[in-house]
């Protein structure tokens, strides 16, 4: 819909309203101005203050040409760019495929010869735009950056260094998921008062940046941003495997948030266009909710009901996101990459009797050195030294004969420098700098672009898929491999490792559909790429590589902010030394997501085995309720040493409720005492609480307080429980 902006005559300025249901955006246009963003809100907010906010609006494509730069400011930031704001719109469309609706918006500019395609597109009945752009030109230019995901105008009246909250996630090996909260004031964004100064305002920054081949080894790809005045909260995501960057900062009286794959600037890169030449943005996803008046707890679920809706509307399609059968992986604390015929087969005939349905040999099954694996992979041949008799294949033939199904796991990206491969494959088939090829900690790159990497990877995945009917691949990624690629021929070392990402995705998508039902896990380094791009195409993503099994309960209830809980693989390790208490705190943590059982299973007593098969059994009856669910945090999201933790995953009218009594390094209680509450944001409980797991007793559980909080005890330090209750939607106030 197309209006004319009040008190303007019409031949100035136009304002276009789009979304969906639950989702609006305003985008000002006209012959003198570039499509600028002015507004998106939630329906449930009303309409914003278009006129105010007009001056802080920036435009729909935020970019800038090598030779130009920014125009009205300068420093690092990624605003204001002279090219962006001399685009215009020349028109737009839109198209309609089920329930989801793309709006299209060319633009174009002459100085520079810009032309662009935005195209934004949302889902009905979810909160949240998604966005790219197809950037070329006329004539070659070269771009600095370019992105969509640019909104501006928060914080509008505000006093907004103390009232708009940052929350960002570190994201460390063994540790993901760290959110943290804090103002602008506290991440050094100040208002400076150069504005009634006629300045645009202070020139730094509050930024997030990955480099690298990690997208999340230092920070998740995503974050939100709150207006504690209103409780309302901005949720981005940018949707790439690969380098990205975002910033807040301050414009006009007002913040703006940019997210956006590589630039010049952070990341080496340089975006060529021209006659047949184009530049394909990162996406950028923004959600909005509104605050709720039960408080932020509500309104934090309702962001990751959002993002959680958009995740699964928008990935590829795979049986195994409704399936979510049970993995035995005997890596961590099993094997530990030191497989054997004579140590699998323990572990397989006990992963068979407790009734894990896939079994996956994880690193070393290749090793013919016993250990010296590391910088030689690549050709990915079984070892005969560690599989004497009938080989690898035997071992995976145990596997099927006991009802399970084989995978293996593979490092495909990289070739180890003592690898035949290093030396069989072309140079331009691999990551190179300079004239050099790429090495670290004694491996090289595969460069996914080239025919002759593709060629190599597809020869083995075919016949490890073919000769051992495998099921199941673990692709692991375990080291970070700099800024990217000049391709030997000089090419923005950015733009390489983007193009690498990509083809990386294109190459794992087209490998399951030559092998319909493969399961394929992503990993890297544990959760080093928990990114949405990696989420669209991996039915499964492996979260840590966390051993402590004390330890794993916040890194698995932080997850699900950042993917669904059907696609999180999430450790349960196991061994004969562990109580039964400590048994059941481990299984729990992986209850309400993708149970990957670990640890030497082989070594349980009877009791432990009964209590991992009652597990199992709960995880059979709850899988498919929690591969519909959202999540709720009912004691906010986890920290690092928090006494207890919980998870909500909530289904409809059924809320079922994780919660995990913790014990410091010594297995003592760390402080709290015994008993917690449960406050249940937004809902209030209908009925009593039932105990799913474990049911040997020792726990309480009630609801008090008039069905808005559950109080539950646990009998010790180390102990856990499944709980399901009945909830309604808690009545607004009247």
């Amino acid at each position: 819909m197309t209006v004319t902006l009040p008190g303007l005559p019409e031949e100035d300025e136009q304002h276009l309203e789009w979304g969906n249901d639950v989702l609006r955006l305003v985008i000002a246009h006209g012959p003198d101005t570039a499509p600028r963003l002015v507004a998106l809100w939630h329906a449930a907010e009303g309409g914003p203050d278009l006129m105010a906010l007009r001056r802080s609006a920036l435009p729909v494509l935020e970019t800038a040409v090598l030779g130009e730069g920014r125009s009205g400011t300068s420093g690092k930031r990624h605003v204001d760019g002279a090219a962006a704001q001399r685009l215009r719109l020349t028109g737009h469309r839109e198209r309609r495929d089920g329930d989801r609706t793309c709006l299209e918006l060319d633009l174009a500019e002459e100085e520079a010869g810009l032309r662009a395609c935005v195209t934004y597109e949302v889902h009905d009945g979810v909160p949240v735009v998604r966005s790219s752009a197809t950037v070329t030109a006329v004539r070659p230019a070269v771009l600095d950056h370019a992105t969509t995901g640019v909104l501006s105008g928060l914080g509008h009246g505000a006093r907004w260094e103390e009232e708009l909250v940052l929350w960002a996630a570190a994201n460390p090996w063994s540790g993901e998921f760290r959110w943290c909260r804090a103002t602008l004031a506290e991440r050094g964004l100040i208002d400076v008062g150069m504005v009634r100064h006629g300045q645009v305002g202070s020139k730094n920054r509050v930024s997030l940046t990955s480099t690298g081949a990690w997208s999340t080894s230092e920070y998740l790809a995503q974050g939100i941003v709150e207006d504690t005045r209103t409780g309302r909260m901005l949720a981005w995501q940018v949707e790439t495997n690969g380098a990205w960057h975002a910033e807040l900062g301050d414009r006009y009286d007002d913040v703006y948030l940019l997210a956006t794959g590589p630039t010049t600037l952070e990341h080496q890169w340089a975006g060529a266009v021209g006659p047949g030449t184009q530049v394909r943005t990162v996406p950028v996803s923004l959600a909005v909710v509104p605050g709720h008046p039960d408080g932020r707890e509500t309104t934090l679920g309702a962001v990751a009901a959002a993002l959680t809706t958009h995740r699964r509307r928008v990935r590829r399609p795979h049986p195994d996101h409704d399936r979510l059968p049970v993995v035995y992986n005997d890596f961590l604390n099993g094997l530990m990459s030191d497989p054997t015929t004579e140590r699998v087969l323990p572990l397989v005939e006990a992963a068979a009797d407790l009734g894990a349905e896939y079994y996956v040999m994880d690193a070393g099954w290749y090793d013919d050195e016993l250990g010296g694996w590391w910088d030689s992979v690549g050709a990915w041949e079984p070892s005969i030294n560690r599989f004497p008799g009938g080989g690898l294949g035997a071992v995976l033939d145990r596997i099927r004969d006991l009802g399970m199904k084989p995978g293996l796991w593979l490092e495909p990206e990289v070739v180890g420098v003592r690898s035949p491969v290093a030396r069989s494959l072309p140079a331009e088939a691999f990551f190179q700098r300079r004239g050099h090829r790429v090495t670290e900690w004694g491996r090289h790159q595969l460069d996914l672009r080239h025919p002759a990497a593709r060629g190599h990877l597809d020869a083995v995945v075919d016949r490890l898929v073919g000769e051992f009917g495998l099921a199941y691949l673990k692709l692991d990624y375990n080291v970070d491999i700099g800024p990217g690629t000049d391709a030997g021929r000089g090419e923005p070392l950015g733009n390489g490792l983007l193009g690498h990402d990509r083809a990386l995705l294109d190459w794992v998508g087209a490998v399951m559909d030559r092998h319909p039902g493969l399961v394929v896990e992503g990993c890297a380094a544990g959760g080093s790429r928990t990114d949405a791009a990696t989420g669209a195409v991996f039915p499964i993503q492996s979260l840590t590589d966390q051993q402590d099994f004390r330890l794993t309960p916040p890194i698995a209830v932080a997850a699900p902010l950042a993917i669904p809980p059907e696609q999180a693989g999430v450790w349960a390790s196991l061994d004969g030394t562990m109580t039964l208490e400590e048994t059941a705190f481990s299984l729990v943590t992986a209850l309400l997501s993708r149970v990957h059982l670990a640890g030497r299973i082989d070594t349980l007593r009877p009791g432990q085995q009964a209590a991992v098969r009652e597990a199992l059994a709960v995880h059979h009856a709850v899988r498919h309720a929690a591969a519909r669910s959202v999540p709720v945090w009912p004691l906010g999201l986890p920290g690092w040493r928090d006494p207890w933790v919980a998870l909500g995953a909530r289904d409809g009218g059924d809320l079922y409720l994780a919660i995990w009594r913790r014990a410091d390094d010594e297995g003592r209680e760390i402080r709290g005492g015994d008993s917690v509450h449960l406050r249940l944001p937004g809902m209030v409980a209908t009925g009593g609480v039932q105990v799913l797991y474990p049911t040997w007793g020792g726990e309480s559980a009630a609801v008090v307080d008039g069905g808005t909080v559950v109080e539950v005890k646990l009998p010790a330090p180390l102990s856990a429980r499944l709980l399901r209750v009945q909830v309604a939607d808690r009545p607004g106030p009247s």
